[in-house]
C-alpha cells in the first residue's frame, strides 16, 4: 500500500514538472542546417535512442534526487540539466541537425497553416 501511493506522488511530480517545462521547450530558435543523409541515419539508430534513454535515467535520477534538491532549492536547475536538456535535444532537433530547435523551413510551415485557418475562419 505504502509503495503504490509514493509511486503515485513521484508520478504527480514528475508529470507537475513536465507540465511546468513545456512552454520552456517549445520556445525555440530557428536552426540553419541541412543534413547529409548519412547524419539522418546516423542520428535516427544510433542518436535519438541514446537521447531516449538519456532522457528516462535524468528523469528516474531527478526523482531520486528530489528530496535533496527540494531542500536545497535547486530542483527546478536540476530538472532543467537532467531531464529538459536530454529530452530537447532527443526530440526538438530535426533529423541529422546538430543544434536544437526547430528548422526555418518548420516555422514558415507553421505560420502559413495559421494564416490559412485564421482566414479559414474568418470568413
Amino acid at each position: 500500500m505504502k509503495t503504490s501511493s509514493v509511486s503515485r506522488r513521484l508520478a504527480s511530480i514528475t508529470l507537475v514538472a513536465a507540465m511546468v517545462t513545456a512552454p520552456s521547450l517549445s520556445a525555440q530558435t530557428a536552426v540553419d542546417e541541412s543534413p547529409s543523409t548519412g547524419a539522418m541515419v546516423g542520428d535516427l539508430l544510433l542518436a535519438r535512442p541514446i537521447g531516449l534513454v538519456m532522457t528516462v535515467g535524468g528523469t528516474a535520477a531527478w526523482i531520486v534526487s528530489l528530496p535533496f534538491t527540494l531542500m536545497a532549492g535547486h530542483a527546478g536547475e536540476a530538472a532543467e540539466t537532467l531531464m529538459v536538456g536530454p529530452a530537447e535535444t532527443t526530440f526538438l532537433r530535426c533529423l541529422g541537425c546538430r543544434e536544437t530547435g526547430y528548422t526555418n523551413k518548420d516555422i514558415e510551415r507553421n505560420r502559413a497553416r495559421k494564416q490559412a485557418a485564421d482566414a479559414q475562419s474568418g470568413d
